[in-house]
């Protein structure tokens, strides 16, 4: 069986930037450990699969270790393909998923998702999140991922966090603090799930944003992912939703044959 594969850079404006997504257009669903063999051989922090419904595209996301209810950057890489190359033209694409109806929109060469909001809500330090990012934060939220916030910039990007203590703590951890050219920065770890440091985290905003939107008091922000590549977002909080803009560029055409 061939299909197609598409890698994307995904909240970035051109290669070897962003995170990468592999997207997989399919005519009907395969088997689900298909899936998920294709994406621990892909080996990238996101593979997304879809197939077309009536009015919209059904999606869904797998790491190389399992599949997740909700990924940012592998829906915007999603909606590129779609976009670029099987409805050109089209300005708006909806997606339905685990964690309900996601639309994505082209707004000049930028993507714009419109995700669910899911805000935290203060906690207690988790002995473990401390002592696997080896450093103790000011803040902590308890969200669908743990947010930890931290003074300053220079703090998330000196974070040589302890995988095998993450890994316990079975949740990925947000690692957050104001940025020095931007509204916030953060640093995202899920090595649960098989991805130990994700270069870009589209759903880690609809945390941040509502967090960092509060903090500030402005509705709309500038983020930077400070991992290693890097990556570029534009939010918007906007109640029961967050805005996410970003870039996407092409870095990969093919077929793969399983």
């Amino acid at each position: 069986m061939k299909l197609p594969l598409y890698q994307v850079d995904a909240f970035a404006s051109r290669v070897f930037a962003g995170n990468p997504a592999a997207v997989c257009p399919l005519d009907g669903w395969i088997p689900e450990e298909l899936m998920q063999s294709i994406a621990a051989e892909n080996n990238l922090s996101e593979t997304a699969f879809f197939v077309r419904e009536v009015q919209r595209y059904a999606l869904r996301w797998f790491t190389p270790a399992a599949e997740v209810d909700l990924c940012g950057h592998a829906t915007l890489a999603s909606a590129y393909v779609v976009f670029r190359y099987l409805e050109p033209g089209r300005g708006e694409v909806r997606f339905g998923s685990r964690s309900g109806e996601l639309v994505v929109r082209a707004e000049g060469a930028e993507l714009v998702l419109d995700f669910p909001a899911r805000p935290g809500t203060p906690a207690p330090a988790p002995p473990l999140l401390v002592a696997g990012l080896g450093a103790t934060p000011v803040e902590v939220l308890d969200a669908p991922y743990w947010m930890a916030v931290f003074e300053s910039e220079r703090e998330v990007r000196a974070l040589a966090p302890d995988l095998a203590r993450l890994t316990e703590l079975g949740r990925p951890v947000i690692a957050t603090a104001p940025g020095d050219a931007v509204d916030f920065v953060s640093r995202f770890f899920a090595p649960a799930v098989g991805v130990p440091e994700d270069p870009v985290t589209g759903s880690a905003h609809c945390t941040l944003t509502p967090y960092w939107a509060a903090r500030l008091d402005k509705e709309r922000l500038t983020a930077r992912q400070v991992s290693a590549r890097g990556g570029e977002l534009r939010c918007v909080h906007a109640g029961e939703r967050t805005l996410i803009g970003g870039r996407a560029a092409l870095y990969l055409e093919g077929t793969i044959e399983v």
